[in-house]
């Protein structure tokens, strides 16, 4: 059972249909590390161009739902309740792996550096055991 379900998430952040791309929050310290779950469905809009004949998760959407994942760890601390996680940067970024229709995504953030209103997380992807994508990313909390 999730710690947290989309709708708990829609309360910690902004996103929205098309673009909330996390599912449920497994695990959090909230400001310190989370664990997230994107269950990829056949019809994921971004599969039908992402390739025709070959669907494969756009790299730069595993990011995005690493950073979503990590918008939700940074902004369950008390003091950041309803601002925003804004993209810093995005650093170190390596895909290791093909992400396709019918994978479960498990997105882990932990928070490695966090002053004032930026912050940076050490994010990992993986599929099953595999890790399928590495980062650190970097954002900055605004109102």
């Amino acid at each position: 059972m999730p710690l947290l379900n989309q709708e708990q998430i829609k309360e910690i952040i902004p996103h929205r249909d098309p673009f909330l791309l996390i599912d449920e929050v497994l695990e959090m310290e909230p400001g310190v590390r989370v664990v997230a779950r994107k269950h990829l469905k056949e019809d994921e809009y971004w599969f039908k161009g992402h390739f025709p004949g070959q669907p494969v998760q756009p790299g730069v959407l595993t990011i995005e739902m690493l950073a979503q994942a990590g918008a939700v760890c940074a902004l369950s601390v008390p003091e950041n309740k309803g601002k925003i996680a804004f993209f810093a940067g995005i650093d170190k970024a390596k895909f290791r792996g093909v992400v396709k229709p019918g994978d479960t995504l498990t997105l882990e953030v932990e928070i490695i550096k966090a002053r004032r209103s930026i912050g940076v997380g050490k994010a990992t992807a993986y599929v099953g055991d595999k890790r399928v994508c590495s980062a650190e990313i970097t954002f900055a909390i605004g109102e």
